[in-house]
Order: C-alpha cells, then sequence, then structure tokens
C-alpha cells in the first residue's frame, strides 16, 4: 500500500489540470450545451440530491470506526458520476434506468453530476479518505489514472464477486486485467474512451488520414492539424505509430515520441494541441484531421457526413472511466448491485445509447439495435474484436514519473 502524502502538484500537473477543466473532458461538452439545464442533481427514489458541498471537514486526530456496510437497513446508495454521463427522460426530470433499480430492488439513488475533474473531485474526497472517514459517497466514477490512485492508497473497498452475476459474466474483455486491477477485484469500467484519428473528407480533398504519421509528416495537412492537450492521447498514439506500447515504454521511448511530436511543432505542420474544443474547427474544415475522442466524433457524424475517423493500424489508444466504491462507504452491498445492475444487458444498452462512449458490457448489440441500429453498428460505440484487438492502455505511472512526463509535455504544447 502506498503511503499516504498530501499531494503537491507540480506546475506541470496543474496546468495538465487547468487544460482539462477549461476545454478537456472536464469541459462541457456540445450536446452538454445544447441540453445543459443548469440543475446539478436529480433525485431518484425521493431522496433528495448531494450538495458538493455538503461533506464537513476532515478531522485529522485519529481514524474512524471500522467499516460496517448499512446496506441490509438503510435501502440506499449515493452515486457519485461525470456530467452528460446518465440517461435522462425527454422531460429531462429523471433518469430512466436508476429509477428501473429503485423499482426493482427498493435502494432509493442520491445521485449527483458532481465531477467535472479528476483532479478537482480527489480534492474533495481526499481529506475524508485520508483521516479513515466516509466521505458521504457510496460510488464514485474516476479516470483509470486516479482509479489505480486510490486503490494503491487503499481507499477502495474489495468488491464481493457474489453481489456482480451480470458484470463478473459480461465485461468486456479489453477491460477485464487493467494493471492498476488485476481481475477488477476493485472496480469496474463504466465507459471506454477511444482516443483515435478524424479527418473532414472535405478539407483533404476526399483523401483518408489514418496514421499518426500522416498528421506529423503530411505536407498537404501543414498548419491544419491539432493534437489533444491530454498527454496521455497523444502521446499515446505517437508511441504506437512508432513501434513502442504504450503499456511498456520506457523514458527513452517517451521522450523519441516527445521529439517526435516537437519535429512537427517546429515546421509548423500542427496548428494547435486542444482539448474537446477542436469538434468545431473539424466541423468547418479550419483543422483537415486530427487526434480526437471517439464520443466526439459520433455526435459530429450526426449533424456532418464529412466527419470520418480512422483507427490506425499500429493501434489506438484507450482509457476508461470507472466505478468504485470508496473506503468506509456505508452501503457496499448497495453500490455492488448498483455496478451489476449497469451489466445487465438492456440497461447497459439504454446507457450507452444516451452517453455515446464505447460500451465495457460484452453482448449487448442485440439490445442496442432494438433501440437504435445504427448505434449498435458503430465501432466507436461497441467495438468489433478486430478493433478491440487493436486497444491500448497507457500504462501507469509513479509520482515522480507523471512529474517528469507532464512537465516535458507542457514544454512541448507550450502550456
Amino acid at each position: 500500500m502506498e503511503q499516504y502524502e498530501p499531494d503537491r502538484l507540480s506546475a506541470a500537473q496543474t496546468a495538465a489540470t487547468r487544460r482539462s477543466l477549461s476545454n478537456g473532458r472536464g469541459a462541457l461538452s456540445r450536446r452538454s450545451l445544447l441540453r445543459a439545464t443548469g440543475a446539478g442533481a436529480l433525485t431518484i427514489g425521493g431522496v433528495a440530491g448531494l450538495g458538493a458541498c455538503g461533506i464537513p471537514p476532515a478531522k485529522r486526530e485519529g481514524g474512524g470506526p471500522a467499516s460496517t456496510d448499512h446496506s441490509a437497513k438503510e435501502k440506499r446508495v449515493v452515486f457519485s458520476n461525470w456530467t452528460e454521463y446518465m440517461d435522462v427522460s425527454e422531460d429531462e426530470k429523471s433518469y430512466p434506468t436508476l429509477e428501473a433499480f429503485t423499482k426493482r430492488t427498493g435502494i432509493q439513488v442520491k445521485y449527483t453530476a458532481d465531477i467535472n475533474d479528476n483532479v478537482e473531485f480527489f480534492g474533495k474526497i481526499q481529506p475524508q479518505l485520508a483521516a479513515g472517514q466516509d466521505t458521504g459517497r457510496d460510488l464514485i466514477c474516476v479516470t483509470d489514472w486516479l482509479a489505480a490512485r486510490i486503490i494503491r492508497l487503499g481507499w477502495a473497498q474489495k468488491l464481493d464477486p457474489s453481489n456482480l452475476p451480470h458484470a463478473f459474466a459480461n465485461l468486456s474483455q479489453q477491460f477485464r486485467s487493467p494493471d492498476w486491477d488485476p481481475g477488477r477485484a476493485y472496480s469496474y469500467p463504466w465507459t471506454g474512451i477511444p482516443s483515435v484519428i478524424a479527418y473532414n473528407l472535405k478539407a483533404t480533398g476526399g483523401r483518408k488520414i489514418e496514421s499518426v504519421s500522416q498528421l506529423l509528416d503530411d505536407p498537404d495537412l501543414k498548419g491544419r492539424v491539432s493534437m489533444l492537450s491530454e498527454m496521455r492521447d497523444s502521446i499515446g498514439l505517437t508511441l504506437l505509430d512508432m513501434g513502442k506500447d504504450p503499456a511498456s515504454f520506457t523514458d527513452d521511448d517517451y521522450d523519441g515520441a516527445v521529439a517526435r511530436i516537437q519535429k512537427a511543432v517546429d515546421k509548423k505542420q500542427i496548428r494547435r494541441f486542444t482539448g474537446n474544443d477542436y469538434t468545431a474547427d473539424l466541423s468547418k474544415g479550419d483543422i483537415a484531421a486530427c487526434v480526437a475522442w471517439a464520443g466526439d466524433i459520433v455526435q459530429l457524424q450526426a449533424d456532418n457526413p464529412d466527419i470520418q475517423f480512422a483507427i490506425p493500424e499500429s493501434g489506438y489508444m484507450i482509457s476508461s472511466d470507472n466505478l468504485l466504491v470508496p473506503a468506509k462507504a456505508r452501503h457496499k452491498t448497495n453500490a455492488e448491485k448498483l455496478i451489476d445492475h449497469y451489466y445487465e444487458l438492456p440497461v447497459a444498452a439504454q446507457l450507452a445509447a444516451y452517453i455515446n462512449y464505447v460500451c465495457p458490457v460484452e453482448g449487448v448489440r442485440t439490445e442496442l439495435a432494438k433501440i437504435d441500429e445504427s448505434m449498435a453498428a458503430n465501432p466507436l460505440i461497441l467495438p468489433d474484436a478486430e478493433m478491440a484487438s487493436k486497444s491500448h492502455a497507457f500504462r501507469s505511472l509513479s509520482g515522480e514519473e507523471e512529474t517528469a512526463y507532464e512537465e516535458k509535455f507542457a514544454k512541448l504544447i507550450g502550456a
């Protein structure tokens, strides 16, 4: 177990956090802007929403009592998630899949979309976790690198497989055993987040753009290329293009990828590094080709048939947002039942149809086709076996590595 020390972010890590909040995955998506209601939470099963400020300051004089599961007597579960990460009814007043869970189990769900950024959210719950106290949440959804840290620190509860029959049986093979949680003892993925190549067919003159080498070297694309300001995505895809494995690269490999991108920066091949604000430029054709998040591309293609994507022959990057039960959570069994609910095929299909990211549930295609045949056929939502085999995850980093790598990446992108 990693020894806890208060986090002190380096200047580069702080800059990376600000990038995420302003225009990365922590920013409002296009769909968020179109459908934002201003409501921070909805109540399911008659329970009031959890406010982001409703947790008292941590008391650091000693640990709390041993964890006790109150699920049997308290039929409730508190769930914190990202914005736009849950299916919403047409009148935007309820969450259908959560309502179905409450109706079937009698367990009320206090659901709040209060996660906008991993680092920001970790700052909310870290004092309680470090002090051995209940965070006020039974289930949280965080990106893989933060999930790895929470597990490493001993701040996540080990899951009981007997409460997760559907999750255990239906979890897609590509998500089954990340290096930070082998065998998924502590976590289950909520969704997968692929990073691929996207291009505007009109802006490329009808040419396909299918490799990072084209992005970085094709003179016809000069000044009309963007890459993501998220280090793991842009560096990961470049490592793959160089024949290196993002799951086992060395410091020299990382430096080689930075140098490869730097060369393209120096010759002004790359227009800029972006969060999801590349979408407007890609649609207009100001950006001809870019590194992109698959969820954005699914949404863009609905409005613009010229937007295409490519899976490089060398492979693509995938990360995941993951469900964890924090240490000292009061309702562990209820939380496990809720996780399992989202691995039942009809429920998984309903969620996937709404959020448009990779569904981590195997065998959901038939159910999704009942809702929307085009989504069921979209490999950005349901990768086929060939596409799944090309996915790669960025390996876990130590604190020292993360600081060093972010500093080099920040210098590269001018952050």
